[in-house]
């Protein structure tokens, strides 16, 4: 049966992979919607080879350009924040939900309540508005599919009907470019260090946290949430080779691991055909050539953000929703060249310690209300500390 399918992000690293596994298989899929925020040629084209019948700017300047490039395709086009929250209210069978950042939340909202699954790839509406999301996604019977390879490990490995029976969830962490670095060497890191994954090709945001492990961190919280687990039963473990992608061991001692090559089309493809299976176009792995497979405790000390997402999971919501928007404004400070590498954590600590923040927020515009202080806090924070050095010289 042909799936009616959404894909808000189509232009980023999660719709390239998106866009491969549906023109790998286009009598699977009926694509409805296309999005993006800015990417006016990408979107158009990426409508044009996936027959969308509508295309979303989100940025509603580039309105003209997008309906110039579309002029003679009877593609749709529409532009705007409003327009991206209709066109998420569109029924589907499917929505995949990879707009970046907390500006993904709106949308995911309507696409909970219109879509029959939606398949989630960025991690922030589920840190910042976890419960949230959960209970939109349970009043509409709508089956959330995680995207992140991590998370789609656990999903394929998890038997819910021993659930009872799951000792612990196990993330495993490629280490980032800074396994084998000593903090000192990690404080001072370069931008051009910090972009250089040593297995994953990924958008700029994502590949800074994988540096800071702040993903990981932000990973053990978006687990909870989909999972059920307190931060207790949720593990990290430094696997440096990216071949098993997530385990869970159960009381018996047995340890389900899901294995596959370092590209998001695996993950991708299961949750685009769950509950069946589909052939893709990603990479595999031959186990002939696998020599070891390593894995370590991740440190602390050289890795303070995956400690602190720990502490906020234990905290509550309100803790989660402060680290995931500071560290947003602080990685793109530092993708900017405005702060440091080092500073990234601190900055993170610093609205920790400085904003008022409840254990937990009922409504969605109670949830974005409170993200925008914390963005303008930490933002203040980093101009200040700019205009200090200025003056300093």
């Amino acid at each position: 049966m042909v799936q009616i399918l959404h894909i808000f992000g189509v232009t980023g690293s999660i719709g390239d992979s998106c866009t491969d596994i549906v023109l790998s298989d286009p009598d699977r899929f009926q694509v409805d919607v296309v999005s993006a925020y800015s990417n006016v040629n990408k979107l158009a084209e990426r409508a044009i080879a996936l027959k969308a019948k509508l295309a979303v700017i989100a940025d509603d300047k580039y309105y003209d350009a997008l309906k110039e490039a579309l002029s003679a395709t009877g593609i749709a086009v529409q532009a705007g924040g409003g327009a991206l929250n209709d066109a998420a209210a569109r029924p589907a069978d499917l929505s995949v939900a990879a707009i970046m950042g907390m500006a993904g939340l709106e949308p995911l909202m309507n696409m909970l309540k219109h879509s029959q699954c939606v398949a989630i790839a960025n991690k922030e509406p589920l840190v910042s508005a976890g419960a949230l999301v959960k209970k939109v996604a349970a009043d509409h019977q709508t089956t959330l599919l995680p995207l992140d390879s991590e998370h789609n490990a656990i999903f394929q490995v998890f038997e819910n009907r021993n659930r009872d029976q799951i000792k612990r969830l196990i993330l495993t962490a490629s280490g980032g470019p800074f396994r084998t670095w000593s903090a000192n060497q990690i404080a001072s890191a370069s931008l051009q260090d910090a972009l250089k994954h040593p297995n994953w090709s990924m958008g700029d945001k994502i590949t800074i946290d994988s540096a800071t492990l702040m993903n990981k961190g932000l990973e053990v919280i978006e687990a909870h949430h989909l999972f059920g687990f307190n931060g207790d039963k949720i593990d990290v473990i430094i696997h440096p080779q990216s071949i098993i992608h997530s385990m869970v061991e159960y009381s018996d001692g047995s340890i389900l691991s899901q294995m596959g090559a370092s590209d998001m089309r695996t993950p991708i493809a299961y949750a685009l055909s769950w509950p069946q299976r589909m052939q893709t176009p990603g990479e595999t792995i031959d186990l002939s050539l696998l020599k070891q497979l390593d894995f370590e405790e991740p440190d602390f000390d050289k890795f303070p953000a995956l400690k602190l997402a720990y502490e906020c999971l234990e905290q509550g919501q309100g803790a989660c929703l402060t680290l995931n928007a500071a560290n947003e404004i602080a990685v793109g400070a530092f993708l900017e060249q405005r702060i440091g590498f080092g500073e990234i954590i601190h900055y993170v600590k610093h609205a920790l310690e400085g904003i008022d923040f409840q254990k937990s927020y009922d409504g969605l515009e109670e949830i974005i209300a409170q993200d925008k202080i914390v963005r303008t806090f930490t933002s203040q924070a980093i101009e200040r500390s700019a205009l200090s050095r200025a003056a300093s010289h």
